[in-house]
């Protein structure tokens, strides 16, 4: 294994950087799209539901065969790959945002409706520090997420240590797919580490998640 790291290990570096870039791309669009949508749902109940069931069944269908459906619309490539992989980490985002708003006491939404505040300023100023703690759980969790599951990228050709691991099971070469586990596993605990630290920052301390 230590020969394999010293011959390739330029090359494994350049993929997990390339792994690292879809699955960021992925999760940032998902938080964007993810979280002011969350806000909005969490004001109508039963269209929160239908929306956070539909988006539970999609999780359901199988990685490769969602990348699959992508190739015919984005082509082979990052596009396709980060397109699937933002549909499988919208979910915790999204059902965490909804949660986050819907736990806020309502005592507190009134008296910020009684100072006249607007629905933007009660969204900027109210609900989203308030739902953060859950909010910032639910980007933790996908960005495990993405992580893992941005190995199969390399089904439509976005690279990513999945190459190592596909190459690796064509040539029955254990090395390569050991060296592309143990570098996703490390990129899942940077990410996630990374994100600790901002929730730390971002946080006051009364409003953390236990986890």
């Amino acid at each position: 294994m230590m020969d394999f790291l010293r011959n390739n290990g330029q090359e494994l570096f350049k993929k997990a950087l390339e792994h690292l870039e879809i699955s960021v791309i992925a999760l940032l669009i998902a938080i964007i799209v993810a979280v002011p949508i969350g806000i909005m749902l969490s004001r109508m109940k039963r269209t929160s539901n239908v929306v956070l069931t539909i988006a539970g069944v999609l999780q359901t269908i199988p990685t490769l065969a969602v990348l699959a459906i992508m190739i015919p619309i984005f082509g082979v490539g990052k596009m396709a790959a980060i397109i699937a992989l933002f549909i499988y980490v919208l979910l915790p985002i999204l059902n965490n945002t909804v949660l986050g708003v819907q736990q806020i006491d309502s005592n507190l939404k009134d008296a910020a409706k009684s100072m006249g505040m607007t629905r933007l300023q009660m969204m900027k100023d109210v609900e989203l520090p308030l739902a953060l703690p859950l909010i910032l759980s639910g980007v933790r969790l996908s960005a495990v997420y993405v992580i893992s599951w941005a190995t199969l990228a390399s089904y439509v050709g976005a690279g990513g240590l999945g190459d190592f691991v596909f190459n690796g099971l064509n040539l029955y070469n254990a090395n390569m797919i050991i060296a592309a586990a143990i570098a996703v596993t490390i990129l899942a605990l940077i990410v996630d580490f990374v994100l600790s630290r901002i929730e730390k920052w971002a946080v006051p301390k009364g409003l953390k998640v236990s986890r």
